[in-house]
């Protein structure tokens, strides 16, 4: 376990600029489903800070559900399998479903999601990712919202974790940790 004393923190994105844009993402949503409802899939844990201000500016009807899936451990680099953690506790069939992920990396996570949730047969099937690391994917999955498009950095705040910490951060930080 690293000391915080070696790690190091760099701001990325600002909590204002944060808050900006995920006002938009949820103008733009309300706008795409004037009328109708959405439901939200929340991936645990790292979306919840980002589906908890998203949601409140959706102005349409909106209802809610979790999931949890499991692929990084403790580490910063993911194992590449995907373990479904929480279930969704409704069914989604006929629904207009927006997954939010906080970070859209290599696509192998919300690749499986993707593919466990088109068989419960929703009406529609759309992704909101806070952020976007187009250079690490390895599936060929695309944000239909995306909230930033980020560099090949390891992040954490805004929901973000390094081994369960940093999540409280306002702000997403680059994290950069000592040499092993």
């Amino acid at each position: 376990m690293h000391s915080r004393g070696q790690e190091h923190l760099k701001v990325l994105l600002r909590s204002s600029v944060v808050q900006k844009r995920v006002r938009e993402m949820g103008q733009q949503i309300s706008k795409d489903f004037k009328g109708q409802r959405v439901h939200l899939i929340g991936v645990l844990k790292g979306a919840a800070i980002f589906l908890s201000d998203l949601i409140r500016q959706i102005r349409v009807e909106v209802s809610l559900d979790f999931m949890a899936v499991s692929s990084y451990g403790d580490g910063s680099q993911t194992s590449g399998q995907v373990r479904l953690v929480k279930d969704l506790d409704t069914s989604i069939e006929g629904l207009n479903v927006i997954v939010v992920e906080d970070i859209l990396d290599t696509g192998l996570t919300l690749g499986y999601l993707l593919r466990v949730l088109q068989q419960r047969k929703p009406k529609s099937l759309r992704i909101a990712a806070l952020l976007d690391k187009p250079e690490r994917r390895i599936k060929d999955v695309k944000a239909d919202y995306v909230g930033f498009q980020i560099p090949n950095e390891f992040v954490v705040g805004y929901g973000l974790d390094y081994a369960e910490r940093y999540r409280n951060l306002k702000d997403v930080c680059v994290l950069s940790l000592p040499p092993s």
